[in-house]
């Protein structure tokens, strides 16, 4: 079996296993703890997945990050996407009004969590660095920034595509107020076609 279809093979298998995790026990922090799991066992597949296979944006672009959607149900569920950096990258503390989940295959991404405070705005409340062999997963409204630092390869999923999603709020801390992402619009199309 070719590379790219032994690819497609692992990706299909593991979105298989994540639509039945779902299936049997529903959106609950145990459920995505069996999703990092089964989605920590794809990222070891390094071998497969690489930043040449997932190149980030060159140095000196306009951007530092970019996703390739590697998987999506025909009703856009079940979105994957190899987000892939040069580093000197972060987000705002936001929500994904879906569930998520982060796993490492390369490089580091530190993952700060917050709770809204009293006052309106964002207190953090930990932090956890992914890498390969580890993630972490979020339940819809849960709060977090990302901040990539150096090269990186990791996967992102959501319980609904990236495009979908109109109503992700994320916190300007300048304003000290909560607005809505913008669509995002820099994600690539990375499906395996099959002849």
């Amino acid at each position: 079996m070719d590379r790219e279809s032994e690819r497609a093979r692992e990706i299909d298998a593991a979105v298989a296993d994540v639509r039945a995790i779902e299936k049997a026990g529903g959106v609950t922090a145990e459920s995505l703890e069996k999703i990092k799991a089964r989605l920590i066992r794809l990222a070891a597949r390094t071998d497969l997945f690489s930043l040449e296979d997932y190149p980030p944006p060159q140095p000196g672009s306009k951007r530092n990050s970019c996703l390739y959607r590697i998987s999506e149900d025909a009703d856009h569920r079940l979105a994957l996407y190899a987000n892939a950096s040069v580093g000197g990258y972060g987000t705002p503390a936001h929500n994904h009004t879906t569930w998520a989940v982060i796993v490492g295959v390369s490089g580091e991404e530190r993952n700060r969590f917050y709770e809204r405070s009293a006052e309106g705005g964002v207190r953090e409340t930990g932090q956890f660095v992914v890498k390969q062999g580890t993630g972490v997963a979020f339940m819809p409204e849960d709060l977090h920034s990302i901040h990539i630092d150096a090269p990186l390869l990791n996967f992102h999923m959501y319980g609904l595509a990236l495009e979908q999603l109109h109503r992700r709020e994320y916190y300007k801390s300048d304003e000290r107020a909560w607005a809505v992402f913008p669509p995002h619009s820099d994600i690539r199309e990375a499906r395996f076609v099959r002849a």
